[in-house]
Formats: C-alpha cells, structure tokens, sequence
C-alpha cells in the first residue's frame, strides 16, 4: 500500500547508493507519496506522537543508564547525583519520568480512537494485535522503570505485582523466584529489573515497525470507516498528513512541556522520594496512574488467582476484539448504540482508573466489582450482539463522499445479519 515512489536523487551520489540500497526510494514511498485518506482527523495524529514519544524515552533512558547504579545500596543516591550532579540531569530525569506518562496518555487515546472507529476489523487484525503486543510491553517497561529509582513505592510496588505470580497453581512459586533472583526483593531483582528495563524499548521499537509495515500493507483505517475505492478517496501523506502530525505534535510537546517544567512530581509518588525500607510498609501501596484500573480489577475480584486472570484477561481481551465483535459497519459514526455503549465504556474505564488509587476497602470495593463485571460483559456480551441486532445508520458509498457530503449511499445492513 506504499505509494508509488517517482524519487530520482539529484545527486550523483545518491543515485550511485539509491541503485545499490534504495532507502531513500522507501522513505519517499511509505512517508510522501504514500496515500493516505483524505478525511483523517486530528485523532490520527497520535502514531506519530507515540513514535516520537518512544523516540524520547530511548534517548534519555541511554543518557540516564550511563549515571545510574543497579545496585541496593546505591540505586537511591544514584538517582540523586543525576539530580544535582550530573549537567542537566534534572531535566533528563524529569522528561523520561514524565514521558512515560505522556507515553501512557497517548496509547490510551490511540487505543479508544481505534475502538470508536473500528480499527481493529477486517483487514486490521494482525495490525491491531500487535498494537496489543506494543501496549504488554509498554506496561512491563514502565512497571520496571519504576522499580528501579529504588524509593519506597518502588520497593513494595516490585514486590506486591511480582508475588501474584505466585497465584499460578505449580510454577507460580518458580517464577517468583525466577524474578527476584531469590527469596525476596534485593540486589538480584534490581539487576534483573534494570538489565530488561534497557532491552524492552528496543524490542518495543521492533515491533514498532512490523505495526507501521502492516499499517503500509492494509492501509489506514478512516472517520468514516470506508475502504478506499478511487484516487479521489486519498491524497500523499506528504504534505498533508505531516503537516496535521507536526502541528499536533507541537501542542503535544507544549503540554508535555508544562509537565516537566512546571510540575514535574505531579504524577509520581511522594513515597518514592524515601529510600527503600523492607521493615517499613507504606500505608497505602499503589502503581503509577496508568496502571491503575487493572490493579482495580485485581483487588475486585476476591480470589488472589481470580483475580490475576482477570488482570491479564483485561488485556488479552483486546487482542481477541477483531472477533468479538463482528459488526460489518466499522465506524461509530453510523452505529448509534454502539456509539453509547462506547462512551458508557470510556467512563467505566475512567472510574476503575479513579478507584484503583482508592484503598481496597468497603464501597471501593463493590463499586471496583461492578465496573469490573461491566468491563468484561462489554466485550463478551454488548458487542457480539450488536454486532447481531443492531442496525446501522446508511454509510456513504466512498470517502469523497463522506468528505464532500453527497447524498449517495451505500445500503445499510439488514437488522439481524453479519
């Protein structure tokens, strides 16, 4: 689905290389002429934020690791000397610290742009489950990082998550131990923790590129969820779409700017700025924001191995999307109650975050419950059947369409078909 690439360097040079190792021919394909809807909207434009967010992390995770001491009794005053120390280390620390949160804000609107507009059907789905694979390994990155500053929410956070593992009937023990090295959490865990903390980005970027060669492939999805049919359909993703990525991404780095500047320790912990202390517990032990509706579905669910599955099958969910829901229509704009039950999600999703940072006790727990139920039959009961009993609104027969408002209509589906 790259577009066909009519580059000729001017250079002699660059002719001599292109014949020999065209890049410059692929650049040119896949990121100028390549065709891309011409009806996207700004919601499109966070591939490009996240790429350049995962773009930021390497970078000042690199710097970072060059100062930073992987061990017990030097992991805490490492942290510090990069502070005060090291030129500029404050602002290193405090954009890769914050970046994972802009990092987690930008794949959750990704994430929920794709739900509401159906990225995720036919001929999306290898495109969409590695998209999942992305969001896992995100979430093991940042659960390490956030081990290694080595405070008191580091240490109790390490230990609380990788002692679930233990609910695993057999080789749960195993594991525990396999991740702490040892007994306990100590200098083997934060060696482990560190050493995969450095690895995980450079596998997150592979498989970055296998999400943006399978994107290549399909094609874009678009508002209308309109497969292309014509050249009028498109138009080259350069100057077009670069021109709607640079300026969203502009107001982004503004915003993530404001973090790092102005309020840097907003989405942290004030327990983490205590080293780590094995004899102390801190009153109420919770992960950073972005985990935190999982880690409400965790506490919801009374069982210890009830409720890691239901952890991970959170996840495992989205991979299995494609399937739960057949509906032929992608886009939300012409299914009305899917439309609703989508924002009913939102909001769920938003009060398991919200009671995720709440202790495990009374009504937080019962409301936890109930949110937790709902998730779950959103995707295994609300969408397979309205994928059956809904009717859509009428489709526009072509993107043009649907850009330029024209009255023919491709025919809506029949209640009760696929």
């Amino acid at each position: 689905m790259s577009g066909p690439s009519n580059f000729k360097p001017k250079s002699a040079f660059l002719q001599w290389t292109e014949r020999r190792l065209p890049i410059l021919g692929l650049m040119h394909s896949s990121f100028v002429a390549y065709p891309t809807p011409r009806n996207l909207n700004y919601w499109w434009t966070f591939g490009g934020i996240l790429s350049f967010c995962l773009g930021v992390q390497i970078i000042t995770g690199i710097v970072l690791a060059m100062h930073y001491t992987p061990t017990v009794a030097g992991a805490f005053e490492s942290v510090e000397h990069i502070m005060r120390d090291v030129n500029f280390g404050w602002l290193i620390r405090y954009v890769h610290a914050n970046g994972a949160s802009m990092f987690f804000i930008a794949v959750y609107i990704h994430i929920f742009r794709g739900l509401y507009y159906g990225s995720y059907k036919e001929p999306r789905e290898i495109l969409w489950i590695l998209g999942v694979i992305i969001f896992l390994l995100m979430m093991a990155t940042a659960f390490m990082g956030y081990v290694l500053p080595w405070g008191q929410m580091s240490f109790w956070g390490a230990t609380v998550i990788t002692n679930l593992f233990s609910a695993l009937p057999g080789v749960g023990p195993k594991i525990v131990e396999l991740l702490w090295g040892g007994y306990s959490v100590d200098q083997p865990t934060l060696q482990r923790f560190f050493s995969l903390h450095y690895l995980l980005p450079f596998m997150i970027a592979g498989v970055v590129v296998l999400h943006i060669w399978a994107l290549h492939e399909v094609g874009q999805n678009n508002p209308a969820g309109i497969d292309v049919k014509s050249d009028k359909d498109t138009v080259p993703f350069t100057p077009y779409a670069t021109a709607k990525d640079n300026f969203a991404m502009v107001c982004f780095m503004i915003f993530f700017a404001w973090f790092v500047f102005y309020i840097p320790n907003y989405l942290g912990h004030a327990d983490n700025y205590i080293p780590a202390n094995p004899l102390q517990t801190p009153t109420h032990i919770v992960p950073e924001w972005y985990f935190l509706p999982f880690y409400a579905i965790l506490r919801a669910i009374p069982s210890k191995l009830g409720g890691v599955m239901a952890m991970f099958g959170s996840i495992a969910l989205l991979a299995f999307l494609p399937w739960l829901d057949r509906a032929k229509t992608r886009s939300a704009r012409y299914r009305p109650l899917f439309k609703q039950f989508f924002w009913v999600f939102v909001i769920v999703c938003i009060g398991l975050g919200w009671l995720g940072s709440k202790p495990a006790e009374g009504a937080y727990v019962i409301a936890s419950r109930i949110l937790t139920a709902y998730y779950f039959i959103h995707f295994l009961v609300i969408l397979p059947l309205l994928s059956y009993y809904e009717k859509p609104a009428p489709v526009p027969a072509s993107i043009a369409d649907s850009v330029l408002g024209n009255q023919p209509l491709a025919p809506a589906r029949v209640k009760g078909s696929r």
